[in-house]
C-alpha cells in the first residue's frame, strides 16, 4: 500500500514508518520542515496539518495519523492550541486526503480515571484534561467520517509508550522513565516521586505500538470504525519502575518524595480485543526490555 504517515519525525511516527517499510509498504512521511529525519525507506512530504492548502492530496491507500500535541500538563495552559492541533488538524487531513483506511493513534487519557481495572474499549470515556478531551474529539472526528462511508477507520487507545527505536529515547523528559535515566546518566539530581510511588501504570515499547499499527491498517474494514485498546494488561508502580532502572544501568536513582498528588492507583488496559481481532500480542515489553533499549539510547546519545 502507498501509506502517509503524520508526525514521521516523531517518536512514536518513527518508529511506525519503519514498521510500515519492513512490512514492504510504499511509505511517505508528513513533516513540516526539511531535514527531519525519517527511518530508511520513507519518503518526506512538506506539510502542516494546520495549513490545509499544503497537505498533500494523495493519492494513498492509507494514513497513520500520529501527530499530535501530547503533553498533558501542558495542555491545562494552553487548551485551544492543543483543541486546534489535535482536532482541526485532524479534520484538515480528513478533507485533504481520501483514502481507504485510516489508522487514528489515540490515547487511553479518554477514560479519565476509571474505578474498573483493567480497562476495556467499552468503559465510557471521561477526559480529565484538555489534551484527553481534543483526542477523543479527533477521535470522533474520524469514526463519523468513517459512518458516511468515505473511509475504513481504527483507533488506537495507547496507556504509557517508551522504549527505544533505532537508537531514539523518547525525548519527553516528563515522563517517568526518560526522568528516572536521566538521573542514572547523572544529568539530574534526583527522581520526584508524588506520595510513596505505588501508584501502577502499564508501559508499551515503541516498537510493539509501531507493530500494532501495522496490523491495523491491514485489517481495516471498508467503512468500519473498530477501537482498539493497545497493551499487555501488566502494570509496574513508580517504585518498581525506579528499581529496574537501577538494576538494568547498574547506577543509583535517588529519589526526592513530594506530598500524595490526587491521582489514580491503578491505569491498566485490557487488551483482549485486539488480540482476538489483530492476532497482535506485545512482543518487547516487559519493562527490562523497554528500560534496556531506552538506556542504550541514551548513552549513545550522550556518549
Amino acid at each position: 500500500m502507498r501509506v502517509l504517515v503524520t508526525g514521521a519525525a516523531g517518536y512514536v511516527g518513527y518508529a511506525v514508518g519503519r514498521r510500515l517499510v519492513a512490512a514492504g509498504h510504499d511509505v511517505h512521511g508528513l513533516v513540516r520542515r526539511p531535514g527531519a529525519v525519517l527511518p530508511d525507506g520513507v519518503r518526506p512530504v512538506l506539510g502542516d496539518l494546520l495549513d490545509p492548502a499544503g497537505l498533500p492530496r494523495g493519492p494513498y491507500d492509507g494514513v497513520c495519523h500520529l501527530a499530535a500535541l501530547t503533553r498533558v500538563r501542558e495542555s491545562f495552559a494552553e487548551p485551544l492550541r492543543f483543541f486546534a492541533a489535535n482536532v482541526q488538524g485532524t479534520v484538515n487531513l480528513l478533507e485533504a486526503v481520501e483514502t481507504a483506511r485510516v489508522v487514528y493513534g489515540s490515547t487511553a487519557a479518554v477514560y479519565g480515571a476509571p474505578a474498573r481495572q483493567p480497562i476495556p474499549e467499552t468503559e465510557a470515556t471521561a477526559p480529565t484534561s484538555p489534551y484527553g478531551a481534543s483526542k477523543l474529539a479527533a477521535e470522533q472526528a474520524v469514526r463519523f467520517h468513517a459512518r458516511t462511508g468515505a473511509i475504513g477507520a481504527v483507533v488506537l487507545r495507547t496507556f504509557n509508550v517508551a522504549g527505544s527505536v533505532d537508537g531514539r529515547p523518547d525525548p519527553d523528559e516528563t515522563r517517568l522513565i526518560p526522568k528516572a535515566l536521566a538521573v542514572a546518566a547523572g544529568r539530574a539530581p534526583h527522581l520526584e516521586v508524588n506520595g510513596d510511588g505505588a501508584a501502577v501504570r502499564e508501559y508499551l515499547h515503541v516498537d510493539d505500538l509501531a507493530a500494532a499499527h501495522v496490523r491495523a491498517l491491514e485489517a481495516v474494514r471498508p467503512g468500519g470504525e473498530d477501537v482498539y485498546n493497545v497493551g499487555g494488561g501488566a502494570g509496574a508502580s513508580v517504585r518498581e519502575v525506579v528499581a529496574a532502572v537501577e538494576r538494568v544501568t547498574g547506577r543509583p536513582v535517588p529519589t526526592l518524595r513530594r506530598p500524595p498528588q490526587p491521582e489514580p492507583p491503578l491505569l491498566v488496559c485490557d487488551g483482549a480485543a485486539i488480540r482476538a481481532a489483530l492476532g497482535w500480542r506485545p512482543a518487547r515489553s516487559a519493562l527490562p526490555e523497554i528500560i534496556r533499549s531506552s538506556w542504550d539510547a541514551l548513552t549513545r546519545r550522550d556518549g
